[in-house]
């Protein structure tokens, strides 16, 4: 197999098998490893999800992680959860052929940090970062599983694949190449500009804006309408009490 061809700054590390890339990639963090290292494994046998959950790690689907070194307070460092969902957003866009002729995958972004299609779980990002005695960000690890040939079944929000959606011929090094090749202006900009550019690209393709939701939390469940993005990239609900501005949570169509 042929190693995928990274931007400048990025340094590949490859297991055929590993417990989870995140673990991989905290573990090489904390041992001083330069931004832009770039864990990948065949086939994880620990994946985990959002608050542990186990995440199903077949091989042929895409898991990555990756540590970014990004200065600014930890709600700032937030915001990466968003840039890595534009460059991958805009990778699978590139190599499903959107904008070309022919059926294009209808892809949305879910709050906080899953990609959809048809309505159903394509990708999930998950951010786990450490702080300095300081409280500064030391580092932040940006994981993502994409679900390319097949896709877990016993999960509570449905889950579908690029190959169950029409597209099968994209495969983990393909999308690596381009997710980073995408990542890395979306980075650039943030860096520069801020979130605002984020925000704006990410919420052109939002599932559920304007829409009714239900917010679980740690300890209760919110109804209400998916206001807006605020500045930092927390939700803002429109609930019966008012609104409400939502930093961690997870988002369920409808009010049922």
């Amino acid at each position: 197999m042929t190693a995928p061809a990274l931007p400048e700054g990025f340094r590949l590390i490859h297991f055929d098998r590993v417990g989870s890339t995140n673990d991989e990639a905290k573990s090489l963090a904390r041992a001083g490893a330069a931004e832009g290292t770039l864990v990948w494994a065949d086939e994880q046998t620990a994946g985990r999800g959002r608050r542990g959950r186990a995440w199903q790690s077949p091989p042929g689907n895409l898991y990555m992680s990756l540590v970014m070194r990004p200065e600014g307070a930890p709600a700032r460092a937030a915001q990466l959860g968003f840039v890595a969902a534009l460059g991958l957003g805009d990778a699978l866009a590139e190599l499903t052929g959107q904008g070309l002729t022919g059926p294009a995958l209808q892809l949305r972004y879910k709050w906080p940090n899953d990609l959809i299609a048809g309505g159903r779980k394509l990708a999930g990002i998950l951010l786990e970062s450490e702080t300095t005695a300081s409280g500064g960000v030391d580092f932040v690890v940006i994981g993502a599983g994409v679900n390319l040939v097949s896709r877990p079944t016993d999960v509570e929000f449905p889950a579908t694949s690029l190959a169950e959606e029409g597209f099968a011929g994209v495969t983990p090094p393909l999308l690596l190449e381009a997710f980073a090749r995408h990542f890395e202006p979306w980075t650039r900009r943030w860096r520069a500009d801020g979130f605002a550019p984020v925000r704006t690209a990410w919420l052109a393709r939002a599932s559920g804006v304007g829409e009714a939701v239900r917010v679980r939390l740690e300890h209760d469940i919110l109804l209400g309408r998916f206001s807006d993005l605020d500045d930092d990239g927390a939700l803002l609900l429109d609930a019966a009490d008012g609104r409400r501005r939502i930093a961690a949570g997870e988002v369920f169509p409808g009010l049922g």
